[in-house]
């Protein structure tokens, strides 16, 4: 009998991973968590991990069939959405 193991499927991505699956670089992910504009994480102690199915839920918001679609989400950019600007320090 050859008992082999299951093969684990990942359900929580740390952030480098989770860049990569939604082809964002690692720093891009973290400033949408800074401003609250990315998808929903978890934090595990003190790491942050991604749902698989939260970050696809998240890219699906994006999703348009042509310039024109209005779409049904909207996918922020990293940044802050209040309009706030820091003070010029000189």
């Amino acid at each position: 009998m050859d008992a082999r193991p299951t093969p684990v499927i990942a359900r929580f991505l740390r952030t480098p991973d989770a860049a990569v699956h939604v082809g964002l670089s690692a720093r891009t992910l973290e400033k949408h968590r800074c401003f609250g504009t990315g998808p929903v994480y978890r934090k595990l102690g003190g790491r942050i991990v991604y749902s698989v199915e939260d970050l696809d839920a998240w890219a699906e918001q994006g999703l348009r069939r042509s310039t024109s679609d209005p779409g049904t989400g909207i996918v922020y950019p990293a940044k802050r959405l209040d309009g706030y600007t820091p003070p010029v320090r000189r």
